[in-house]
């Protein structure tokens, strides 16, 4: 791949931070106890807690692999530090839809979206549409149930 960088905020690291120390330090530490116990419990070929554990280890390693691999390709963007006009990765961006209902989105990285929370992934259609897009504009996104038009209101950096 050309460009492999992984974007994330500030927040969206430090996130990530947070869940790779619970799972080196809280998860994987359960996980091997629970594998220990299973083990006393005898013949490992019938034993579904061990299966069940070993599961859980595969996933709490490969999770701890994916993490360290996104830090290693980490582009951290603080979105206060930036001033510009036209809509990038970091910025909140007050919207309003063809029926009149308002709505604002931060263009966060993959891994931080949260709808719930007003935080649109940049892959998202709808962060891919508004890239480059100013107050003012209209954005259209090619949604599964037609085109949704949005006029943008306000771009912040925060």
């Amino acid at each position: 791949m050309a460009d492999d960088r992984v974007p994330m905020t500030l927040n969206g690291k430090r996130l990530l931070e947070e869940e790779l120390h619970r799972l080196i330090h809280v998860e994987r530490p359960d996980v091997v106890a629970a594998i220990e116990f299973a083990r006393s419990n005898g013949d490992l070929s019938e034993n579904a807690d061990y299966s069940a554990a070993k599961e859980r280890q595969g996933f709490i390693e490969g999770r701890i692999q994916d993490i360290n691999g996104k830090f290693m390709r980490a582009d951290v963007i603080d979105p206060s530090k930036l001033n510009t006009e036209r809509i990038v990765f970091g910025a909140s961006v007050d919207l309003e839809d063809e029926h009149g209902a308002k709505i604002v989105y931060q263009i966060v990285g993959v891994d931080e979206a949260d709808i719930k929370k007003g935080k649109i992934g940049i892959s998202s259609p709808l962060a891919r549409a508004m890239i480059g897009k100013r107050e003012g504009e209209e954005v259209i996104v090619h949604a599964p149930k037609g085109e949704i038009t949005y006029s943008i209101l306000k771009v912040r950096y925060l």
